[in-house]
């Protein structure tokens, strides 16, 4: 019998990998200004055009992490810290489809995970479109 995770379990799970992919891409952003402000000024313009975009792109990575991490692991660096993985509705592991579904709702409309309070099995809608859950490990 698979034990659902709950509403703070996933929450503190989500913190984790965003604060992992905000700080690898703000790295990323950094060490791009740097390669720029020594390269010249067109290479400067460039550079400041991309990490004004950073915060657009963000929720991009952190579904492109997320869904990698779900497809190979089974679950996310922040998600193994805290017990946790996401399967299918039937208790299998979680397909690329399903991953990249799960992945982008929930990075672009994170709010959604709220309904997980009102739902038996503490799903989200991106666990609903998806057909996923998020189960506590053995």
């Amino acid at each position: 019998m698979n034990t659902y995770a709950g509403l703070v379990s996933r929450f503190l799970a989500y913190v984790l990998d965003a604060l992992i992919v905000s700080v690898l891409a703000g790295a990323a952003a950094a060490v791009l200004g740097l390669v720029a402000s020594v390269v010249g000024y067109e290479a400067r313009e460039l550079a400041r055009a991309v990490v004004s975009t950073y915060v657009v792109f963000l929720p991009a990575l952190l579904a492109i992490y997320c869904a990698l991490f779900w497809l190979l692991a089974g679950r996310t660096p922040g998600m193994a810290v805290l017990g946790l993985r996401v399967v299918t509705t039937r208790g299998g592991p979680v397909r690329w489809l399903a991953a990249l579904v799960r992945a982008l709702v929930l990075a672009y409309f994170p709010i959604g995970a709220l309904w997980l309070l009102v739902n038996r099995r503490h799903q989200g809608i991106h666990d609903k479109i998806a057909r996923t859950a998020v189960v506590r490990s053995s």
